[in-house]
């Protein structure tokens, strides 16, 4: 009929599958409000931003899993049946999914443009990287979780928190052009073996620059500058670096010395921090050091 639509299980408008966040499914839309089913694996964090349009609405209705929350220094569980809505959000709010989680959300602003067609296929050449390099599995996730994290203790704005979250998740994309055996290798690079892996993150921003995400191409690119233009691909220096490069530095590094390498085994927490700190104003932004720093700490991570 006219003016009518059923839907039955399993249909949708469109369907992504951001691994990171988990699977969106766009069920119908129109005069602006979107109704889509979200799911999301166990143990993944994801946030609800304040929006820039303070008229907007953001309504999340539990179908079935756990999600906790932190409000006021409080942690809150919510099961299935359980909701939680947003409008005239002043900061971000973080969950994690306590098992597999699976959402309707209804939203007053266009939202699933941002995570179709694009993500998909960047997302989609990110995990072809990670099974390329059977040491960095799983990388680019923590990474984004460790980012996620210090941006919240740094209380970064929306979009920074939007950008920095997809950059930290497709930073290693370039690497999808870097041999196998150059990125499995156990000993040493040399010098030309080294100049190929420095390549990366021109090979990733050129990449990204061709998407719906152009705008995150210099965090990409610069995610290996250090602060005293000793980094790659273009020896940036200072305020050159964009923080949001800067943080996925930190996080990157952080993963890459407590995890097991084709090279070395896994440093424990405390050391890599440590190492950090030594570096924090040579190589790594102070204020970004010490805020991961605290967190490891609250999280009781180290001492």
């Amino acid at each position: 009929m006219e003016g009518f639509m059923l839907g039955k299980k399993g249909s949708f408008v469109e369907k992504v599958d951001f691994e990171k966040n988990g699977v969106f499914s766009l069920l119908t839309r129109g005069d602006g409000v979107e109704i889509i089913h979200q799911e999301i694996e166990e143990g993944r964090m994801f946030y609800v931003y304040p929006s820039e349009n303070a008229n907007a609405l953001e309504f999340y209705y539990l179908l079935s899993g756990q999600v906790v929350c932190e409000l006021d220094n409080k942690q809150h569980t919510l099961g299935p049946e359980d909701y939680f809505s947003a409008r005239s959000l002043k900061d971000p709010i973080h969950f994690t999914a306590l098992s597999k989680v699976t959402l309707l959300c209804v939203f007053t602003e266009q939202t699933f443009v941002h995570i179709s067609n694009d993500i998909s296929t960047l997302m989609e050449i990110t995990k072809q990287v990670e099974l390329k390099d059977r040491y960095t599995y799983k990388h680019s996730d923590r990474v984004a979780k460790y980012s996620v994290k210090i941006a919240k203790k740094l209380k970064l704005s929306k979009v920074q928190l939007e950008n920095l979250t997809v950059a930290a998740v497709l930073h290693d994309i370039g690497k999808i052009h870097v041999p196998i055996e150059i990125l499995n290798k156990p000993g040493r690079l040399t010098d030309e073996e080294f100049e190929i892996i420095k390549k990366h993150p021109v090979v990733g921003a050129e990449m990204i620059k061709n998407s719906y995400y152009k705008e995150l191409a210099p965090i990409i690119e610069q995610h290996h500058e250090k602060l005293n233009g000793t980094g790659y691909p273009y020896g940036l220096s200072e305020d050159d670096i964009l923080l949001e490069a800067r943080i996925i530095a930190v996080s990157d590094t952080f993963d890459a010395m407590t995890e097991d390498r084709a090279y070395r085994k896994a440093f424990k927490e405390q050391i890599a921090i440590d190492e950090l700190k030594r570096l924090a104003g040579t190589h790594y932004d102070k204020e970004v050091v010490g805020a991961f720093e605290q967190i490891l700490r609250e999280e009781g991570r180290i001492n």
